[in-house]
């Protein structure tokens, strides 16, 4: 994505189709700016559905997880990143943990989350997937478009250019 958050909000900040999402996340991933289409999960520290899904083709998709804000311990850590890039998602919004900072840093991906922890969470087949989720004051749906970088994220229910 060549196309910055700032420039999409000066073209269509006024468009009934577009959200900006409270500024509650920081940048963990080595690749700063990504955009893609939405899957979302929403799961309780418990990464067992986060796993199936980093494992299956993610090209052009952002992966956005609601963990309930814990910060009891991380939803990601370094193989599951590694893992993503690998079947090509091009990013992860986690409203909720992650560890393994300094190896995240170097993972091409864009990682956005509220905050680092050294636990690992268990796996317990828990969640749920591609459901309305609800996350820094916006909606995060199936195939809807998300736009993220330093500056902040967007969603929109229409591809931006």
């Amino acid at each position: 994505m060549s196309i910055t958050t700032a420039y999409l909000c000066d073209k269509y900040s006024n468009s009934d189709n577009f959200h900006i999402a409270e500024p509650l996340f920081r940048c963990f991933g080595a690749k700063e700016t990504f955009s893609g289409k939405v899957t979302t999960i929403r799961c309780f520290e418990d990464n067992s559905i986060i796993k199936q899904a980093l494992s299956e083709n993610g090209l052009n998709r952002v992966l956005v997880i609601d963990g309930g804000g814990s910060q009891r311990c991380a939803l990601i850590d370094a193989n599951l990143a590694q893992t993503g890039f690998d079947n090509g998602w091009e990013g992860m919004i986690i409203y909720g943990c992650i560890r393994n900072t300094k190896t995240l840093a170097r993972i091409p991906i864009g990682i956005l989350a509220l905050h680092t922890h050294p636990l690992l969470c268990l796996s317990k087949d828990s969640g749920e997937r591609d459901v309305l989720i609800t996350v820094a004051g916006v909606n995060f749906k199936k195939d809807y478009y998300v736009y993220a970088d330093t500056d902040g994220i967007i969603v929109s229910g229409a591809l931006l250019s």
